[in-house]
């Protein structure tokens, strides 16, 4: 209790804390961004409970690896040496994150450009089965997701309660954010294809910073906010020129 007091009391605490919620908040940028996509896949009844399980799962992963700390930080002691590269556990799970964002995201664009015909035969299957399968890809990009996360707060801070903290604010602005992300991603199918686009470019980083090469997140999600400023000029552009159509009518 008198640690507990001390921190609370600690102006460093409390930028710290500041620091490594903002940290989370961005970093869940790109485990939400997935969930959204991959559950508007998902019959509507379904969605809501599939982000909730997802985002539940997120925060379920993160909790559980900060209570292993000495264990994460073991993640990162090189294993295994190839070429004269070496990697460390954390290496291969980002190298195999970012493999799987890249097949998923490039089947999503290819199943948008030409979408395969519907089998009514087996619709009844396939929402068991969708389910299923999107919490089982949601619970692998949880698990990429979460111990760069931890790994991330680890770096920052020493003090448990700040990390637990932080994890906890970000992943409830993850849940808060999750029904409208999901919506407006659903509503505008051209942002469909930019969020694929952003997840081909975050599986890259995921690859490059396996391979021992660091990408400053900064580019990255400059280049992402950049695209999303550019899709919603082009969206605005849209209304307006079908406003104008439906007035000149």
């Amino acid at each position: 209790m008198d640690y507990l007091l001390q921190l609370a009391a600690s102006p460093t605490a409390w930028i710290a804390l500041a620091t490594l919620v903002v940290m989370e908040i961005v970093l869940g940028i790109d485990n939400l961004i997935f969930i959204s996509i991959l559950t508007n896949k998902l019959p509507e009844q379904h969605r809501v409970k599939a982000r909730r399980v997802g985002i539940g799962m997120a925060l379920i992963l993160r909790l559980g690896l900060l209570s292993t700390i000495a264990f994460i930080v073991q993640l990162t002691e090189p294993v295994l040496e190839i070429l004269g590269q070496a990697f460390s556990w954390k290496d291969m799970i980002l190298i195999a994150g970012g493999l799987f964002l890249l097949w998923k995201a490039t089947t999503e664009i290819h199943h948008s450009m030409d979408p395969a015909p519907n089998d009514p035969k087996s619709a009844s299957s396939g929402v068991t089965l969708g389910f299923a399968a999107a919490i089982g890809q949601i619970l692998m990009l949880d698990l990429v997701f979460s111990i760069d996360s931890i790994i991330t707060a680890v770096g920052m801070t020493e003090h448990l309660p700040i990390m637990i903290i932080a994890v906890v604010v970000s992943v409830l602005v993850m849940l808060l954010a999750a029904e409208p992300l999901a919506k407006f991603i659903n509503d505008n199918p051209t942002v469909v294809m930019l969020a694929l686009g952003f997840l081909i470019m975050i599986g890259m980083t995921l690859i490059a910073e396996g391979f021992g090469a660091h990408v400053p997140k900064g580019y990255i999600y400059a280049a992402m906010a950049f695209s999303a400023a550019i899709e919603v000029l082009n969206m605005l552009s849209r209304r307006a020129r079908e406003k104008a159509m439906v007035n000149n009518g």
